[in-house]
């Protein structure tokens, strides 16, 4: 979602808490036995024992880069976003159904052609000077285009009572620095594709020079060299640089202020890469800057423009990045646009039909149930030493669930939707967020507002606020239900409630006390035994090939693959408590301890397109879900359960087991 604000070294998780997949006819357990091959030792490959039958049978839709559960239940929610949104466009005075009625008017926009944006790029092309193009710089990121570098408001890691303002790398038009400096044959296309893309939306924009392209992509691959990889950049200690706009150089604070922010002071995540971008944009052409801003205005507007400029932009950032073959049907395209303008227009009627008091208070209940096994786990930890244990403790008291929706709507009174006018509507929602942003500035943190939408598909740990976010749309039937054997439930959904309470306590979590500070609550002696035991968790994330001649990064990862070992064992537990000394029962044949690890290996019943995949391990904190699923491999409990013996392929030696929490 194009708006959505990470807060301060927040994980945003994916771990998305799915019983089954769509269309499945679930067993009696909960479980799908029908997805399952059991000609696949399940101590060989874990993943492809519980899912390779329905990996067989699932094609990957034409318009989609992945599918799976995870895509199930996103279609799930936009369906149901579509029907509130159908009816809101018979409202004429609906500020959301007007949204919908312009962004759905292609027709309108054909016909109005370039006209909408002729302005903006008139006065980019009319750039001749560094101030002009600062000045013309802030104006188009107000409106959302990207810039060299990233503005964003979040709380202060080292006062998370109140916010401030963000600045980090950015700058780049494809998703990692590694598009432009790798050597690979996929990556060398890439770029060729990239090259391409340029020189057709440069033209678009108005740019006749024929070098353009080729200086800006030489331009954007000055600026990738001096970045930081993608592992480095979710250091927390490396990235909280609390330093003076002016000691980070004149054209950054005017730029800042330019933009609207009120400051003096800003936390810089990558001080030498943010300044050696500074530099490059102190002595590139003015032409080349002003190429950029004409290429990314294009982009951020596409899906309001002409059929001709989103072909072009779907060319590249769709078949060649994502490896989609045809774009999204209009309607869901519509949907994120009016999620991404007005979201909590949409939630307040979300809420009312999809979302019952029940609901939230049942997922509240299985939160405690966690919250209690995790302190249990805590206190019988063996590497860690009583002061910290103490601190510990306290951090998870202070845990706040934030489940299905906030308690407090914004107004968006003053934002105006015009039928026949989706680009106009577009740049104001862009706009106004951004002010809104802005003037949170060295104020105190709104504690009641969320990242996300209730429709969100996704599940959240926030560093700065200690809190664990469970947005609505994953929390209804039959994705979460009391009627589900515990098993399931607890392997799957309460595996990922989980999986959120251990971001607090993962590599970078573990840095922020129960204030939600970024502090030294840890001795050395602790901090090097949990270095030690998440050290080993790297490694064997380092080990797998989810492609040919390409590896997981287990650093960039570790804080997600952390999450799911401490996930797993937490609802482990918080099972085992639940079942109050009683046997689980054998259901669909299943003893309870395998339909507990099949519910977790359920919700990873995820397919990728190639260039999606490769994409996502150059720039995701996540494994892929194969290997999300073998962290099963690190507890005890999965060896029993499957006959796993050390012939098997994921079978670990009882002391090469990762134990963390």
């Amino acid at each position: 979602m194009g708006r959505l604000r990470r807060a301060a070294r927040a994980a945003l998780c994916g771990v998305l808490m799915l019983a089954a997949s769509a269309g499945a006819a679930q067993d009696r357990s909960g479980f799908d036995t029908g997805g399952m091959d059991r000609n696949v030792r399940p101590g060989d490959d874990f993943f492809a024992y519980a899912n390779g039958e329905w990996a067989r049978r699932t094609p990957i839709p034409a318009d989609r880069s992945t599918v799976g559960t995870i895509g199930a239940l996103d279609d799930r929610s936009r369906e149901q976003v579509r029907a509130i949104l159908d009816e809101a466009a018979r409202d004429a005075g609906s500020r959301m159904g007007t949204a919908y009625r312009a962004f759905l008017d292609t027709a309108a926009i054909e016909r109005l052609g370039m006209a909408p944006v002729a302005a903006m790029l008139a006065r980019l092309n009319a750039v001749g000077t560094r101030d002009a193009y600062v000045a013309a710089a802030a104006d188009a990121g107000r409106r959302g285009v990207a810039l060299p570098l990233d503005f964003k408001v979040e709380p202060d890691d080292g006062d998370p009572d109140r916010y401030a303002l963000i600045v980090s790398q950015a700058g780049l038009g494809m998703p990692d620095r590694d598009y432009y400096l790798s050597g690979t044959a996929a990556m060398r296309d890439a770029r060729a594709a990239y090259r391409r893309y340029l020189a057709a939306t440069l033209a678009l924009g108005g740019v006749t020079d024929a070098g353009a392209a080729d200086r800006l992509l030489a331009f954007e691959t000055r600026i990738a060299r001096a970045s930081w990889t993608s592992a480095a950049s979710r250091d927390a200690q490396r990235t909280y640089n609390p330093l003076p706009l002016g000691r980070a150089g004149p054209r950054l604070a005017a730029l800042a202020h330019a933009l609207g922010y009120r400051t003096a002071r800003a936390i810089v995540r990558q001080p030498d890469a943010v300044a050696a971008i500074l530099g490059l944009v102190d002595t590139a052409p003015v032409a080349t800057l002003r190429d950029m801003l004409i290429v990314r205005t294009l982009h951020r507007y596409a899906a309001v423009l002409p059929a001709a400029v989103h072909d072009a932009d779907f060319a590249f950032y769709g078949r060649a990045i994502d490896g989609v073959d045809t774009p999204e049907p209009r309607w869901r395209q519509a949907v994120a646009f009016v999620l991404d303008a007005v979201p909590d227009d949409v939630s307040r009627v979300y809420v009312a039909r999809h979302f019952s008091p029940a609901t939230r208070a049942a997922a509240q209940r299985m939160v405690d149930n966690l919250v209690a096994a995790f302190g249990r786990r805590i206190d019988a930890l063996d590497w860690m030493t009583p002061a910290t244990k103490a601190r510990a403790r306290r951090k998870l008291a202070s845990f706040r669930a934030q489940v299905g929706y906030p308690d407090r709507w914004h107004d968006y009174g003053l934002l105006a939707m015009r039928d026949g006018d989706a680009f106009g509507n577009a740049q104001r929602a862009a706009a106004f967020h951004h002010d809104w942003d802005a003037a949170k500035v060295g104020r105190p943190v709104y504690r009641w507002e969320w990242s996300a939408t209730p429709m969100t598909v996704d599940a959240f740990a926030n560093y700065p606020k200690v809190a664990i976010v469970f947005p609505a749309a994953i929390l209804q039937p039959p994705f979460f239900d009391a009627g589900v054997d515990p098993a399931v439930n607890y392997g799957g959904i309460g595996a990922s409630i989980a999986h959120e309470m251990t971001h607090h306590f993962d590599d970078q979590g573990a840095r922020y006390d129960e204030r939600g500070r970024l502090a030294a609550w840890w001795s050395a002696r602790d901090r090097a035994a949990f270095e030690a035991r998440t050290g080993k968790l790297a490694a064997q994330f380092d080990q797998y090939a989810p492609l040919p001649g390409t590896h997981v990064d287990g650093t960039l990862t570790l804080g997600e693959n952390i999450a799911d070992l401490g996930g797993l064992a937490i609802a482990y537990d918080a099972w085992h408590a639940a079942l109050d000394g009683k046997p689980a029962p054998v259901i669909d044949g299943l003893t309870g301890e395998a339909r507990f690890f099949l519910g977790w290996a359920q919700i990873w019943r995820l397919r990728y397109r190639d260039a999606d995949l490769r994409r996502r391990l150059l720039t995701n904190p996540h494994a892929p879900a194969p290997q999300r699923v073998w962290t099963v491999r690190n507890l005890d409990a999965f060896y029993p359960a499957f006959g796993v013996e050390p012939a098997d392929r994921l079978y670990l030696k009882p002391a090469d087991r990762v134990r963390i929490w």
